[in-house]
């Protein structure tokens, strides 16, 4: 047969499948779609595409299914990703836009593709290198308890309480934050610990041990806005889709909660010419997630850290992948006006 009508073949039985959840007949295919050729020719056409492991047959009956070698082949001949219609545009614009912090960035951003796709959504917090410090606070709560908040460029808010090694005084504290705040505002969080010990150095000896404390306090949260976190919304949805995990969901909600997992998965997927990386089924190297799909794309100035989905192989691959790199676009959008 020829290669244009396979694929064509193999389009359509991917369409019909994800859509309907069934195997796919050559009599179905006949009625659904224009191929232009007889039922005999399209059974003949579904045998040389199940010998060459495109499609399956889950049982006895005549209907096939794509394999994750069919949806690869299928994922890479997508000549364009299906743009969001205008009213998704808008509605992911505004629900981004309207957020107050990075948490509150990243809370919105899984929600938001979570329910555009029906899948797990899933982001990585940005690799802030280049982020500063943009103000730091401390409360006084008690005579030897401090909240410390520090607020970066990024608009990410650290906050914790620290235990005194002394009694502090108002004016005490106020006059630490006031010098604290000279010494390192504007200062990326990789040269912090620096500055911090600098300052502190510099100190008088009566103040040195309450400035010592906060010092750390604040090293400490900014050590929390480095590492590779994530968050994601969603689980419920693989609950819906038990059926496309035949064997069972327990490795792939094993595979979310393990986040490590996850981390280094997204950060090995590299983006194709579609601006996405997709890996279907027994591609992705955790066993777990032999049976889903994870579609993912870079964000921020550097792209380094990824927002994307997961789901069962048995997904709209167009609508999807349009889908992430439109939120991620929003993403990088907001990021650098903030």
């Amino acid at each position: 047969m020829s290669e244009p009508r396979r694929l064509e073949v193999l389009r359509a039985i991917v369409e019909d499948y994800v859509h309907s959840r069934e195997p796919v007949g050559s009599k179905a295919l006949v009625e659904r779609h224009q191929l232009g050729v007889s039922s005999a020719t399209i059974r003949n056409d579904m045998a040389v595409l199940e010998e060459e492991g495109l499609i399956a047959a889950p049982h006895t009956s005549s209907g096939r299914i794509p394999t994750d070698k069919g949806y690869r082949l299928f994922v890479d001949r997508i000549a364009e990703v299906k743009p969001l219609s205008g009213p998704e545009k808008r509605a992911i614009q505004a629900l981004l836009e309207s957020a107050e912090d990075l948490d509150d960035v990243m809370d919105r951003t899984v929600r938001l593709l979570s329910q555009l796709t029906n899948q797990v959504a899933v982001v990585q917090y940005p690799h802030l290198g280049k982020d500063a410090v943009r103000h730091i606070e401390f409360v006084l709560l008690a005579p030897v308890r401090i909240l410390v908040v520090l607020i970066t460029t990024s608009g990410a808010v650290q906050q914790r309480v620290v235990p005194m090694p002394e009694a502090v005084q108002e004016s005490e504290l106020s006059d630490l934050r006031q010098r604290l705040l000279s010494s390192v505002a504007g200062v990326r969080l990789g040269s912090l610990p620096q500055e911090l010990a600098a300052f502190v150095s510099a100190l008088p000896a009566r103040s040195r041990a309450v400035g010592k404390t906060l010092a750390h306090s604040l090293e400490q949260l900014a050590g929390i806005n480095r590492e590779d976190r994530m968050v994601m919304a969603g689980t419920a949805n693989l609950a819906r889709s038990t059926v496309d995990f035949p064997l069972s969901i327990g490795p792939v909600l094993e595979a979310l909660e393990e986040q490590v997992v996850m981390l280094r998965l997204l950060s090995e997927m590299k983006q194709d010419v579609l601006g996405v990386s997709v890996r279907i089924g027994r591609e992705n190297p955790y066993g777990g997630l032999a049976e889903a799909s994870v579609i993912a794309t870079g964000y921020g100035p550097d792209s380094l850290a990824k927002v994307g989905i997961l789901g069962p192989t048995r997904m709209d691959y167009p609508t999807t992948m349009a889908a992430v790199r439109a939120v991620a676009r929003y993403l990088s959008r907001i990021l650098d006006d903030s």
